[in-house]
């Protein structure tokens, strides 16, 4: 199988780093600088599971062609537009795209542009980020890369992925035949806590010791009962799990969107929160909180873009 990872940063550098370095078919598409750190110093992993430095190879978009069993797609949804027009090149009847990006508006997108059968449904858990010296640093024992048919069922391709992947150390990749659903299973966790964390500035923990746990389990309802309706009721098991989570006065669980926001970056407000506040008036919930967090990130944007932020 010969995979195109786009880009070789915190997470296309992990997850396409450990399947190299497992034997994989793996090209990374990268920017020339990127090439030129790459093919100088190897691609170097930190990680709790084992640290290693790779030789890889790599391909810049301008020597782009067909080929490709699969495009792992890991960019931000904010560059979800660029993302598309570097990787169109590489794409033929053959090529999937499984995309990990957060949220769930890309899948509509990426089908429109590409086709229905072209697209994959994914998401991973890691936490991991590159460095300024160019190291992919895996930051905690979360390694999980989920994907399967966006319609449902096995098919020979995520099951060809997952064989792929399974000799690769320091992650677990899983087909599954609902990835709709865990994607649901997903924004709803992440909706909740980055609806808490973007609109208090404090991680789960603090946003508990002050007082917030109930209102936390009520942005948590909203957004189980916004899955619900757009046919993806959440377990028990998992609103049990998450409802324990958002108790958690010792938490110190934080978005990568209250990251970005404290470093002065980018985020993906629109296509979590602002996602939410819609799928919500759609479904008859609440929005006044939701709307609350949309309306948050987009004035940040705007005084990011007025380089008024502190």
């Amino acid at each position: 199988m010969r995979m195109l990872v786009l880009g070789a940063g915190a997470l296309g550098g992990y997850f396409g780093g450990r399947l190299a370095e497992a034997g994989g078919d793996v090209t990374f598409l990268v920017r020339p600088r990127r090439a030129e750190r790459l093919a100088g110093q190897g691609l170097i992993l930190e990680s709790p599971f084992g640290d290693a430095r790779l030789p890889v190879k790599t391909v810049t978009a301008e020597a782009l062609t067909p080929g490709w069993d699969v495009i792992l797609l890991t960019c931000k949804a904010y560059d979800l537009e660029d993302a598309m027009a570097s990787i169109a090149p590489a794409m033929d009847a053959r090529t999937a795209i499984l995309p990990v990006l957060n949220g769930l508006s890309h899948i509509e997108t990426l089908q429109a542009r590409f086709g229905v059968e072209r697209v994959l449904g994914g998401l991973c858990k890691i936490q991991a980020t590159l460095t300024p010296d160019g190291v992919v640093k895996q930051l905690n024992d979360w390694r999980w890369l989920t994907f399967g048919e966006v319609a449902g069922g096995m098919s020979a391709r995520v099951a060809a992925i997952e064989a792929a992947f399974a000799g690769a150390r320091g992650m677990e990749a899983k087909a599954v035949s609902n990835i709709a659903q865990r994607m649901w299973e997903k924004l709803v966790h992440l909706g909740t806590s980055a609806v808490g964390t973007v609109l208090m500035r404090a991680n789960v923990g603090e946003i508990v010791r002050g007082g917030g746990s109930a209102w936390l389990q009520e942005v948590l309802a909203r957004n189980a009962a916004i899955a619900a309706h757009h046919g993806h009721p959440m377990p028990e098991s998992f609103m049990a799990e998450y409802r324990a989570l958002f108790s958690e006065p010792g938490s110190a669980y934080a978005t990568s969107m209250l990251r970005d926001i404290e470093a002065g970056n980018r985020i993906e407000g629109e296509h979590i929160l602002g996602f939410l506040a819609e799928a919500a008036r759609r479904a008859g919930v609440e929005t006044a909180i939701h709307d609350a967090a949309a309306l948050h990130a987009r004035a940040y944007e705007q005084r990011r873009a007025a380089n008024r932020l502190p």
